[in-house]
Formats: structure tokens, C-alpha cells, sequence
């Protein structure tokens, strides 16, 4: 079978799926974006039978934070990850976290080639634009969000088949009239061997000083989604203790305002860098002994943050401050490895902290359990068995 596997952002998981894949004799051809990505999530590899790997390159540099010139670049990689399906002529296109405008393209090469379309559903792009666009942009937001999420709609609609990574969505999608059959529900995961567990000393946390401190960290995008002032109140509850250091692995506008914030507060303990390279990220990991991840309450149940899959593999506790409702807050509680409070709830993120700081025993139970998570529901081989599923169920409707 030839096979395409679109991941816009380039994330592990996908790369890990494409790599099962063509061990199974499939002819598999990987593409993500080169250009609109800041941060490289995918280590180097060595050439694999059966397996292509294309990264699309935009002929300007991105521009992340201006509209329509964002809007520009998203469309024109649509159109080269579409030259590449009428190049190569695949059987199936599966395409995941990918901006609508540039999914809008990708859909219309298959549909004119008759190539079977996946709509690998990692958000509700076209809801999240409409309510942030909203607030920002009152009247115009609106106008611009609708008609998103009319064409995310439409879309799903058009699929063969649809995954989408939490039961969360299926409400969702009945409300979009997308026939069940269509639908499948595939957790995200993380790629366990390209994340061993690594201890506290390492080169990486010896390269920035902290080996011997105690690090609550974060490392991933910081975005509309996102409220960086958590980070403030954290390193300001625990600046009396020189041991304990709030770590933020970030780039961008969020990033540069925590950075003006820590020279106007004198927060010494606050320590922001850019992001590290995809091969020191299990290193970056293990310098935490508390891993963090927040989410705002208008992200609400459709976004899984992955860098909580990452964690998991780490072998951390983790603090998160996202909607109880979210899958990644339920998979935290439910199964002991970590603490969680709603966006809300900022004397509570404070006091989750302070108590897995005061209480070693509790962060490793809940370290082990992560692990243990992660090793049972991360087995690439299973997941794979499932989308073999859903490419020959794409034949039946």
C-alpha cells in the first residue's frame, strides 16, 4: 500500500508511525513542514526501506504572529504537500495538526485523484479560532471563526475516514452528521524508545547549573493557548528557596514577556531558554524532578497538549493547570501521576506545587506510574495494528 503520512508540525508519533509502517512492507512516504515549525521535535534518523521523509520548505520565512501572511504560508505548504500526492500518486493520505487552510488543498488533491483522505483530528481548529479570534476581534473574529468552522465541518464530512484522539470529540461529530462508521478514536501517544528515562544528573541539566537544584519545567510551545502568568506565581511562591528553579523551555512573544517579567520582579529562580535540540529532549526532561503543562479554559476538551504523552515517558510527576474535562487532565488524575487544577484555580496550582515539593515519597509513586502508563498504552505495534484497521476500512466506505 502506498501511503502518506502528513504531520504538519512534525511530531514524534507520527514519524514513529511512519517508520511501523514501512516495516510492514507498506511504501510510505512522511512529509511535514521545515519552514513553519520553531522547534525541531524529531531527532535524525538513519534511511529506512520504504520510507521517504519530505520536509516542505516555504519559499519566505514564516510569520507566526501576523495574520494573513500566516495565513500565506499555511496555504502555500497545502499546495506543495498537494503537488507531492499527484507526484506520487498514493492510496491513502492521512494528515494530522494540520492548519485548515493548508488541509483544504491537501483534501482537494485526493479528491481529484481519488486518493482515500484520513482527517487526523488533533483539535477543533475552526472552535478554537473562533473564540480566540473573538475576543481579540470582536466583529471580525466571529465573522472569520465561522467560517473556519464551517470549513472544518465540511471537511470531516468529506473524509473517508476521520480519527480523532479523544471520546471527547464523538458528541462533536455526531453533531457534524459524520457517519459513525467513519470515526475512529486513537489516543495520541509518545515514541517510548526515542524517550528513556534519564536521571537528574545528566549533560544537559549539569550544562545549565541545574543538576543540583530542584526544577519544576516546562518545555514546549507557548501560544494563544496558554497563560504564562502561572509561571510568575510560581517562581515568586518559591523564591525564598535558592533550591528550587521554575525551568521554561520556550521561545516567541510569551516567552520574551516572562523574560521581561523576571528583570522587573528580580525572579533569580525564573529560568527561560530557547528550545533544545530534538536529541538532548530526554535529557531536558530528566533535569525536572516536576513536569509542567497548562492549557487555557477556551482550549477546553479537543486539545491534548502531547509534550503531557512526553512526560509520561519521562518518568516525572507533573502539575497541570488545564480543564478538568480535557483527556490529558483525566489521564493524570485517574491514574495517580501527577496533580491537577482548572485554569482558574491559581492558589490551587500554587498548592499542588508546594505539595509535590514537600513530599518525595509521592512524587515517585506518582513517577512510577506515569512510566507504567506510558509502557502499557504506547506499544507501537498495537497502534499500528489499528490504522492498518482504519486504511482497509477506508475501502468500504
Amino acid at each position: 500500500m502506498k501511503i502518506i503520512i502528513h504531520n504538519y508540525v512534525g511530531y514524534p508519533y507520527s514519524r514513529q508511525l511512519a517508520e511501523s509502517l514501512a516495516k510492514r512492507k507498506h511504501s510510505v512516504h512522511y512529509i511535514y513542514s521545515d519552514t513553519t515549525q520553531a522547534i525541531k521535535r524529531v531527532a535524525e534518523h538513519e534511511e529506512q526501506t520504504n520510507l521517504q521523509v519530505t520536509p516542505i520548505t516555504l519559499a519566505k520565512k514564516f510569520a507566526k504572529y501576523s495574520l494573513f501572511q500566516r495565513r500565506a504560508g499555511e496555504i502555500e505548504h497545502g499546495k506543495k504537500v498537494a503537488d507531492e500526492i499527484q507526484r506520487t500518486q498514493p492510496e491513502v493520505v492521512f494528515s494530522a495538526d494540520t492548519p485548515l487552510d493548508a488541509q483544504y488543498y491537501i483534501l482537494k488533491a485526493c479528491e481529484q485523484r481519488k486518493t482515500k483522505f484520513v482527517f487526523w483530528m488533533q483539535d477543533a481548529i475552526g472552535l478554537a479560532t473562533r473564540k480566540i479570534l473573538s475576543q481579540k476581534m470582536p466583529i471580525a473574529g466571529s465573522v472569520i471563526g465561522r467560517y473556519y468552522e464551517g470549513l472544518e465541518q465540511r471537511m470531516v464530512r468529506q473524509s473517508n475516514m476521520v480519527i480523532v484522539i479523544s471520546e471527547d470529540f464523538l458528541p462533536l461529530m455526531k453533531q457534524w452528521k459524520v457517519l459513525e462508521e467513519r470515526v475512529r478514536v486513537i489516543h495520541n501517544w509518545a515514541p517510548l524508545d526515542e524517550l528513556p528515562v534519564q536521571p537528574k544528573q545528566n549533560p544537559w541539566s549539569q550544562k545549565f547549573k541545574l543538576d543540583d537544584k530542584f526544577c519544576f519545567l516546562y518545555a514546549g510551545i507557548l501560544g494563544f493557548k496558554h497563560n504564562p502568568e502561572l509561571f510568575i506565581q510560581l517562581a515568586r511562591e518559591f523564591q525564598p528557596l535558592d533550591e528550587v528553579r521554575v525551568v521554561v523551555i520556550a521561545e516567541g512573544e510569551a516567552a520574551e514577556w516572562l523574560k521581561e517579567e523576571k528583570e522587573k520582579q528580580q525572579l533569580d529562580n525564573l529560568v527561560v531558554l530557547p528550545y533544545q535540540s530534538a536529541e538532548e529532549y530526554a535529557q531536558v526532561l530528566g533535569a525536572g524532578d516536576v513536569l509542567m503543562s497548562i492549557l487555557n479554559p477556551e482550549a477546553g476538551a479537543y486539545s491534548v497538549p502531547s509534550k503531557v504523552l512526553s512526560y509520561l515517558c519521562a518518568r516525572r510527576p507533573l502539575l497541570l493547570s488545564i480543564p478538568k474535562g480535557n483527556l490529558a487532565a483525566r489521564i493524570v488524575s485517574e491514574n495517580e501521576v501527577g496533580l491537577v487544577c482548572a485554569p482558574s484555580e491559581a492558589n490551587q496550582w500554587l498548592k499542588n506545587a508546594r505539595g509535590l515539593y514537600e513530599d518525595p515519597d509521592l512524587r515517585e509513586r506518582m513517577a512510577e506510574n506515569a512510566r507504567s502508563y506510558a509502557e502499557k498504552n504506547f506499544e507501537i505495534e498495537q497502534i499500528t495494528d489499528r490504522f492498518e484497521e482504519i486504511i482497509d476500512s477506508c475501502w468500504k466506505n
